[in-house]
């Protein structure tokens, strides 16, 4: 971004700090290698000998005392490894719904009822093209989304500032999830045998207890989801819900206050006398404040997403493909009511009950989320890969079925992925993004906004910035002058916009005011922590709230709470939309402020209208 100099009233200042670019994402690494998979695993099944197919036929024996299993290695994967990505999946829901984005309603509307209509168009439509066929109870096939590839889908194609589209449909997969889970307990499983069921509801007792365990909490809930998965394998139920169970049965939780003190004086008494009784403390307390959630999920994911997930491509994308197969596929009712319901039904479902929603005022789009690219994230909705293939084989018992099945998966997920794209450039290019950066993307809301001045104020002034930064202090300094100069004339709104890398501190500054603010105190909590810039630790900020006189039970409360998180990540997200990347950053009646920004330049600005159309 071109820069003019700073005006001469603060010579020295260094140049503002900037956010750093963000490295290719986990979520494209791990489409790439599932791709790699995808095609290792379609030029193997064509070469000649069958290789393909007998490796993964290969049996695998495991005995225990007198107990003795038999597997393929197809089922390995499909039956064993693909629990621990069902596990990780659990995990996600239970996160969404405890302290996510499905806590909040008025948030969540809008793509949990387009992830419901995703789940029941494609199925309707698949029945309406091969319900008159012996394998209309294959529907489940064509209802859940491919969450990895999906979002990997998006970091491919690489859409300027994706990240309202991707919460969007991060949040419409974790309730497509929850409802592919039901389907595949509630319609695909065999026959249940009363007594393992039992055990296995024993089992998940003993795992919802193991919380209260004073030590050992990691080797017990390993131990009891062993047990857990061969209880349920031989109740009848797929295996894999049981990695569901035991995600679900794991508690979650902010941070909390007592934990992270606690880690503290750990800390500091480590400090003054070195020794391994208190390293082994300290290591306790750390791990102790995050919930176990959390750890594993951010221990596991590399796993999950770089090895079991391309490995389980790899043993489900091998389809033979001959003339044969193809002209099978082509008359095929299953394979077309695959392809509709993966490519129509998703955008349908999705694209339409999102706008059903929006039509009836029952929710709302984020700010900067615009209804092409929901329609293109709809679109790429019909990536149905992962689930939609470990499904063939549970859903349809004919292997020639099975191929015919898996090539229309594969197809629709490849034309799925195109025409995403497609709807995604082309719309960009019709109506592009708000976030070009020179307009304020979200006016401002009195109800939400923190405003000083009156909202009928012809003039006004919205700051991005934090407060580790020394230049925002410096700037509400001007700010202050400016108002000062216009008095009743202008309003001043503060967002958040903290940067982390420079500014440590910034993001727990901005959720201490942000929890003095629900007891009415946010500009003095702004105050104080402008002045004290160099000592802004936890520690810090709960003395200042001490200090002005705020519940302490509450603002620790509201300090972490999801609320306070999403309303802070909510101005993040504005600043990404318009492509901030200093602070701070002002937009003047709306239009961006370029230059200096001392409060004679401040000034000047808002009164000359010469200056607001070199802005435009």
């Amino acid at each position: 971004m071109t820069r003019l100099p700073l005006a001469q009233a603060a010579p020295a200042a260094p140049a503002p700090h900037r956010k750093k670019k963000k490295h290719v994402s986990g979520d494209r690494l791990s489409a790439t290698l599932m791709l790699v998979g995808v095609a290792l695993a379609m030029v193997w099944a064509n070469l000649p000998g069958g290789g393909y197919e007998e490796f993964w036929s290969m049996p695998v024996d495991l005995s225990l005392g007198g107990t003795h299993w038999e597997f393929t290695l197809h089922e390995l994967v499909n039956d064993g490894l693909m629990t621990l990505f069902f596990f990780l999946v659990g995990l996600e829901v239970k996160r969404e719904l405890t302290i996510g984005e499905l806590t909040d309603r008025s948030r969540a509307t809008v793509p949990i009822v387009a992830a419901i209509a995703g789940l029941a168009v494609p199925a309707l439509l698949y029945v309406a093209i091969a319900g008159g066929t012996s394998e209309a109870d294959a529907w489940g096939v064509v209802i859940s989304t491919d969450t990895a590839f999906l979002l990997g889908a998006l970091a491919l194609i690489g859409p300027k500032f994706p990240a309202r589209l991707r919460t969007f449909l991060l949040t419409l997969a974790v309730v497509d999830d929850i409802g592919a889970l039901l389907v595949i307990g509630l319609f695909y499983t065999s026959g249940l045998s009363l007594v393992p069921f039992a055990v296995a509801i024993v089992l998940m007792v003993l795992i919802a207890l193991v919380r209260f365990l004073p030590v050992g909490r990691g080797f017990a809930y390993s131990t009891l989801a062993i047990a857990l998965w061969v209880a349920v394998s031989l109740a009848g139920v797929h295996p894999t819900l049981a990695g569901v169970a035991v995600a679900l049965l794991i508690p979650v939780f902010p941070p909390r206050r007592t934990d992270v003190e606690r880690a503290a004086e750990l800390t500091q008494a480590f400090r003054e006398s070195p020794n391994p009784s208190y390293a082994a403390a300290v290591s306790r307390s750390l791990r102790d404040s995050l919930s176990i959630n959390e750890r594993i999920d951010n221990a596991w994911r590399p796993y999950i997403s770089y090895l079991v997930l391309p490995l389980f491509a790899l043993a489900n994308a091998g389809v033979h493909i001959d003339g044969q197969t193809l002209g099978a596929a082509l008359v095929s009712p299953i394979a077309w009511g695959i392809m509709a319901g993966l490519v129509i039904g998703k955008f349908v479902g999705i694209a339409g009950g999102t706008a059903l929603v929006r039509v009836l005022g029952k929710g709302v789009l984020a700010p900067g989320l615009t209804m092409h690219r929901v329609a293109g994230g709809a679109v790429l909705s019909g990536i149905g890969f992962t689930i939609s293939l470990f499904l063939v084989p549970i859903a349809i018992s004919d292997p020639e079925t099975q191929n015919i099945a898996r090539v229309a998966v594969l197809a629709a997920s490849v034309v799925s992925f195109l025409l995403g794209w497609a709807v995604i450039a082309i719309g960009d290019r019709i109506s592009p993004p708000t976030a070009v950066g020179l307009k304020l993307a979200r006016p401002v809301d009195p109800d939400r906004d923190h405003v000083k001045g009156s909202m009928e104020a012809p003039y006004e002034i919205v700051e991005y910035g934090d407060y580790e930064c020394p230049f925002c202090s410096r700037a509400t300094g001007s700010v202050d002058a400016v108002r000062e100069h216009f008095g009743d004339r202008i309003r001043w709104v503060w967002r958040h916009f903290p940067l982390d890398t420079p500014h440590p501190h910034a993001q727990e500054a901005a959720q201490a005011a942000e929890a003095a603010g629900r007891q009415g105190q946010y500009f003095q909590m702004a105050a104080k922590l402008f002045a004290h810039q160099d000592r802004l630790e936890r520690d810090d900020l709960f003395r200042y709230a001490e200090m002005l006189g705020l519940d302490a039970d509450r603002f620790a409360e509201d300090f972490s709470s999801a609320k306070v998180a999403r309303r802070i990540q909510d101005d993040r997200l504005d600043a990404e939309v318009m492509d901030l990347n200093t602070t701070p950053t002002f937009f003047i009646n709306g239009k961006r402020h370029i230059g200096p920004y001392d409060s004679a330049s401040l000034i000047r600005v808002v009164e000359t209208p010469l200056a607001q159309r070199r802005l435009q």
